[in-house]
């Protein structure tokens, strides 16, 4: 109990105490008292059934003089409002000791954002579909559930907002309540809020989470009841709350679908990253022993076949082990849907939104660092791309504009494409636009993809306007950073008039990758097999020199820049000769878009490794990106190809 709620149930003791509240001196004062702590506690986050007789109080004491029957209905007031806070009394004993439980508060705060983002789900899917009765109940459900969770840890601010949510969905399952776009924006908001929440109870008690918009839970409450008028305060407001809205949002986190939860057991982050850290020490181990000279001498057919089963079954594990970092695609995706819903009403574009490859399992880590850059590329595909409905109508197109989200498997690869069926990309005006800005490095570009990647620079823009939406210069060259932090690609295709769609190239998963071993002296260095084109051996005219100082090789009629790795591991050069040239083995790579030469003393062989942190002392060694241990037991640095294309 706060000290409010305490003073205010002396108080309550003190008034119940006045034989009258007419001609008794202290009775002015005591109504006055009661008045102003009434109100205070209905700003607070207070149980529900403690609500009605607060209000009473507040309301009656505020008439300042009482006749008898107002005393009558006073004093009920009282007595049941007192009878509230000593109940508030006894659950706050019985759930203080629960609240403090660090398993329980983070067990309550996991489920109920599992319940937000399904709720956010089915919220979308009621707005096309209000009639459908199995979402609507599941809706209600999980409101059900936050509030039920909610009081019995004594979060009252949640409890409250859940109630009022509940309220609302209980009457539109009955069917006294039409679910209509005003309706189901207040429910999402509702949603948002309880996110906000969830989001403090990270850095503050639950009992102390401040009570949620007072506007909010007043139209809640209203349209509960049945007051029509709520609903037009609400369609009247959201113009006014759209940008806000659109503004404060960074997606709700994505969960598992309810219907499965009887069969997901939850685990901690950190003990499913260290079960992980073991599986990675478990395979290199592996490879360790079955590279080992003596292992390779022996002739022993028994040894063979146990060597052979324990590769098998360390396999096994690691892709187990692997797999439970797998999410599918479509929780991703999901994310998205309110973001174009949103986005469509603020731009006045009717946006229908497609969804393909929903199954598609990536990493969960990937998942989450995608979320940024799908928002910057669908905001461009909403607000850049597709043209208002008098547009596309004298275009020949439907008023509606499509948006879809695609996933699949390529070569190894996730390739995520967002396509819209706009206005497409202008080369001509993006070069105007590169040119005005001074972002043009070339002298020539020689096609549109060339042209298409000057938009990932950092300032460029064709907007004619800064908006809230965009405009600004900062969007795609935050999505070109992030998704080559991920160690992907992107790639651009586009058709004037027709649309242009975005193709994410990304690996599977950040922990393990396919490397090409590479030897230069006496170092082991490792290549992403993503990031490798073509490997030849150079001949006697392979090598020119540029103005004195570049070294260039000529590959199929083109001079790529090459960077030999002797010098960045200080090796010394490799100076035999075979009788086609120098020796030595050059490795076509792409970094950030470019293709170059890598010249290396040695193929080793391609081999799966696991990452591995270099700690911070070497993590910022230049265009080294990690290391991982080899089957002979060596360390192998994995090449940062993107930073090593600018080191030479």
């Amino acid at each position: 109990m706060t000290g409010l709620e305490e003073q205010l149930a002396e108080r309550i003791e003190h008034a119940l105490g006045l034989p009258s509240f007419d001609g008794v001196s202290e009775a002015s004062e005591a109504l006055g008292q009661l008045a102003v702590l009434a109100n205070q506690y209905l700003a607070m986050p207070i149980p529900a059934e403690a609500r009605p007789a607060a209000s009473d109080v507040a309301a009656i004491a505020g008439m300042g003089s009482l006749s008898a029957d107002d005393e009558t209905r006073f004093r009920t007031a009282l007595t049941c409002l007192r009878d509230a806070l000593a109940e508030r009394m006894k659950l706050d004993e019985a759930t203080s000791q629960l609240a403090e439980d660090p398993g329980l508060v983070r067990e309550f705060l996991t489920e109920s954002r599992e319940h937000l983002a399904t709720v956010e789900t089915g919220l979308l899917t009621l707005e096309k579909q209000p009639e459908n009765a199995e979402v609507l109940n599941a809706v209600f459900r999980s409101f059900h559930t936050i509030k039920g969770l909610a009081a019995f840890l004594g979060a009252s601010a949640i409890e409250e907002l859940a109630h009022e949510t509940e309220s609302v969905l209980d009457r539109a399952r009955s069917g006294k309540l039409f679910l209509s776009a005003e309706v189901i924006d207040l429910i999402l908001r509702s949603a948002d809020q309880l996110t906000k929440c969830l989001q403090l109870a990270d850095t503050c008690r639950l009992n102390r989470i401040p009570r949620c918009d007072g506007n909010l839970l007043q139209n809640l409450a209203a349209i509960a009841r049945g007051e029509a008028a709520a609903i037009a305060r609400e369609e009247k407001a959201q113009g006014a709350r759209a940008e806000e809205d659109l503004a404060e949002r960074e997606p709700a986190a994505s969960a598992m679908p309810n219907s499965h939860e009887n069969r997901m057991l939850r685990v901690e982050a950190s003990k499913l990253e260290h079960l992980i850290d073991v599986v990675g020490e478990l395979v290199i181990a592996e490879s360790v022993v079955r590279h080992h000279p003596r292992v390779t001498e022996a002739q022993d057919p028994l040894l063979s076949r146990n060597l052979t089963q324990l590769a098998r079954v360390v396999a096994e594990v690691q892709k187990t082990s692997m797999s439970m970092r797998m999410v599918t695609v479509g929780t991703l995706f999901r994310r998205m849907s309110r973001l174009i819903r949103d986005l469509s009403r603020k731009c006045g574009k009717p946006v229908h939104l497609t969804t393909v490859g929903d199954d598609v399992e990536l990493d969960r880590s990937i998942v989450d660092d995608l979320a940024d850059p799908m928002v910057h590329m669908i905001r461009n595909a909403v607000d850049h791309g597709l043209e208002t409905p008098q547009e596309r109508t004298r275009a020949g197109k439907a008023e509606t504009g499509a948006v879809c989200l695609k996933a699949s498997h390529d070569a190894g690869e996730i390739v995520i494409e967002i396509s819209d069926d706009g206005r497409g990309l202008d080369a001509k005006k993006i070069l105007a636009k590169a040119e005005k800005a001074g972002l043009l490095r070339e002298k020539e570009l020689q096609d549109d993809d060339a042209v298409f990647r000057l938009i990932f620079e950092p300032g460029f823009s064709t907007a004619e306007k800064v908006t809230d939406l965009s405009g600004r210069g900062v969007g795609l060259d935050v999505v070109k950073k992030q998704v080559q932090k991920l160690r992907g690609r992107i790639a651009i295709r586009s058709v004037p008039g027709k649309g242009c769609t975005f193709v994410l190239r990304l690996p599977l998963t950040l922990a393990i990758i396919d490397g090409l071993v590479v030897g230069v002296g006496a170092q082991r260095y490792i290549l992403p097999m993503f990031a490798v084109r073509e490997l030849f051996s150079p001949g006697p005219e392979t090598f020119v020199t540029l103005e004195n100082r570049a070294e260039a090789a000529l590959f199929r009629d083109k001079l790529l820049p090459v960077i030999r790795l002797s010098r960045l591991a200080q090796e010394p050069e490799n100076t035999e000769r075979s009788e086609n040239g120098p020796g030595g083995v050059l490795i076509v790579a792409e970094g950030r878009d470019r293709l170059f030469c890598i010249a290396v003393d040695q193929l080793i062989g391609k081999q799966e490794v696991v990452i591995k942190s270099l700690g911070k002392t070497y993590r910022d060694v230049p265009a080294i990106a990690g290391g991982s241990i080899l089957g002979d037991g060596r360390v192998g640095l994995i090449i940062d190809v993107n930073s090593l294309r600018y080191r030479n």
